[in-house]
């Protein structure tokens, strides 16, 4: 009896053990992702975010022209489609299924795509976007995009089920909304650098 509490007080230890190893992992993981700075510099009031400009500051320059028909973000990493006007105005569903179409030779890209490269970003990233400093577009001063659209841009992102809005933003004030799935707006597709 006492031989088998020994192996099971040796079992206990490698799985103490262990969970000091994982737990210890997820501290040497670091800190969570810093956030981005929105971009706004005009202070309208003492401590809105033009008075305190918290979060990481911008690379300069943000965006490259990969000459490509791409344009990488340096401050994501994710890679834009150049030309922001590729498929015109789509509902939510058409949306969703266009980006993974995009491949080499589509919308001026010529970067070796293949289908299911591309995707449509979520609010977070298609928000990421913007620069709350500027407007019409609601894009950083010298962008390198293309046929950028003073509307709304579809976000992968809807709310609490299927039947429920969606979560576009808007390229002309920056600002995140709720729209109807079947409205017709842009599509801004996105990947992840490679």
């Amino acid at each position: 009896m006492v031989k088998h509490m020994n192996w099971l007080h040796g079992k206990s230890r490698i799985i103490l053990l262990c969970g000091l190893l994982a737990y210890s992992s997820l501290l040497v993981a670091g800190p969570p992702a810093p956030v981005a700075a929105t971009g706004q510099t005009t202070e309208y009031a003492s401590g809105d975010d033009g008075a305190e400009q918290a979060g990481v500051t911008w690379p300069k320059p943000r965006f490259v022209d990969n000459q490509d028909g791409s344009v990488s973000d340096r401050l994501t990493g994710l890679v834009w489609l150049k030309d922001a006007n590729c498929f015109g105005r789509v509902s939510w569903e058409d949306s969703l299924q266009l980006p993974q179409l995009v491949v080499n030779g589509a919308c001026g890209l010529t970067d070796a795509s293949l289908a299911g490269d591309w995707r449509l970003p979520n609010v977070l990233e298609l928000f990421g976007l913007v620069d709350l400093g500027e407007h019409q577009p609601a894009l950083v001063a010298g962008h390198p995009f293309l046929n950028v659209q003073l509307d709304f841009y579809w976000s992968g992102t809807t709310l609490d089920n299927v039947n429920s809005p969606a979560r576009p933003v808007s390229m002309s004030f920056g600002n995140i909304d709720q729209k109807d799935k079947a409205e017709l707006y842009y599509v801004w597709p996105v990947r992840d650098a490679r």
